[in-house]
């Protein structure tokens, strides 16, 4: 008998324990880092040596979501069968959390999905808010991510899409046909992240020097700096310092 099956009651075997079941297939994802910080260099001192930091799982909400989040959903669903695609072809998966409704979208879909929750009179999000980027070196195949913030002044709503793209193809569609105002806002993420957004009227570097190498908030990015003397006392430069990861 099994450590996660209980023993038989009066009126035959029991039900395994749910929660029993879901740690078990916890412990066998994949460990991500070990250790507080991850350090493979030197010892670590945290006191937390043992300790085994899994990929965390996919999250994904299910119906119902709550607040206007089902009228939302509901609403673009059938705008997208009536333009001939499919909801769930067009979203990964819907997240809600902390009372915030985020859509995860294929890219493929971007353009189609912005325009619709933009001219949409029951969705009526006029508004982007801007974009930002996000680096997940552990997140295989979808490595860099743009994250937009939609705001319905009509209905008095917000939302967020979010969009992946590997980083061996680093291409997402950009917006600016749809919401003008994230032209600079595409620039300084494809400056800083490196995402290609196709179609943008004119991608160059808006933070860093045109002739900049690299794109200095990925996670990848190296520190670099310069050595610094203070007081007889050496201080090494970042990329030179203990490693922790």
């Amino acid at each position: 008998m099994s450590d996660t099956t209980p023993p038989p009651g009066p009126d035959g075997p029991a039900e395994p324990d749910p929660a029993a079941l879901a740690g078990r297939q916890r412990l066998s994802d994949q460990v991500v880092r070990t250790g507080m910080f991850g350090t493979g260099t030197t010892g670590d001192t945290s006191g937390y040596g043992g300790l085994q930091v899994r990929r965390a799982p996919v999250p994904s909400a299910p119906r119902p979501y709550g607040s206007y989040f089902d009228e939302v959903a509901d609403a673009l669903s059938d705008r997208l069968e009536g333009d001939g695609t499919g909801f769930g072809d067009a979203v990964e998966r819907v997240i809600v959390d902390r009372g915030e409704l985020t859509l995860h979208v294929r890219r493929e879909y971007l353009l189609q999905v912005a325009g619709l929750l933009r001219d949409e009179p029951t969705l009526a999000f006029e508004l982007c808010g801007g974009v930002s980027g996000v680096h997940y070196p552990a997140d295989a195949g979808r490595e860099l991510h743009a994250v937009y913030q939609l705001r319905s002044i009509t209905h008095n709503r917000s939302l967020r899409l979010e969009v992946s793209a590997p980083d061996a193809d680093p291409h997402i569609p950009s917006v600016v046909g749809v919401y003008p105002t994230c032209n600079w806002h595409e620039r300084e993420t494809w400056d800083f992240f490196g995402i290609v957004f196709d179609g943008h009227p004119g991608l160059t570097r808006i933070e860093m020097p045109d002739d900049w190498k690299g794109h200095p908030q990925r996670k990848d990015y190296p520190l670099g700096g310069i050595p610094v003397e203070y007081r007889g006392a050496h201080v090494p430069p970042p990329d030179e310092r203990r490693s922790y990861t």
